[in-house]
């Protein structure tokens, strides 16, 4: 019993010998930003003049929204689609796979950010 434990003990110590670090990989584009140092800095004085704590318990993040449409208009569209029959296809036994895969192919152009100057 006591062989096999050294024979395990040496293949761990084999096995765990191979390990190297590699080298840092340096990314060779140089980052551009979109605003000026003190663009950033006049927003981090506006966001600290604020005293608004975005990590707080009590921080609401939906007190301050505001709907662009009325509740007539919400409620009109939601009847639309329904009756359009696309929450019945969505919520039927396959749930909707069939009706998704009768719609036309969305674009598949991805737009993470835009410069808005």
């Amino acid at each position: 019993m006591n062989r096999i434990a050294s024979i395990a003990a040496i293949a761990f110590a084999v096995a765990a010998g191979s390990a190297f670090a590699d080298d840092i990989t340096l990314d060779p584009v140089q980052h551009q930003s979109l605003k000026s140092r003190a663009e950033v800095q006049a927003d981090l004085s506006q966001f600290q003049q604020a005293r608004i704590n975005p990590w707080s318990t009590s921080y609401n993040v939906r007190s301050q929204a505001r709907s662009v449409l009325d509740r007539a208009a919400v409620h009109a569209e939601a009847v639309a689609i329904t009756r359009s029959g696309e929450v019945a296809a969505l919520t039927g036994e396959d749930s909707g796979s069939a009706y998704l895969a009768r719609r036309p192919s969305v674009s598949t152009t991805l737009v993470i950010a835009q410069n808005q100057r």
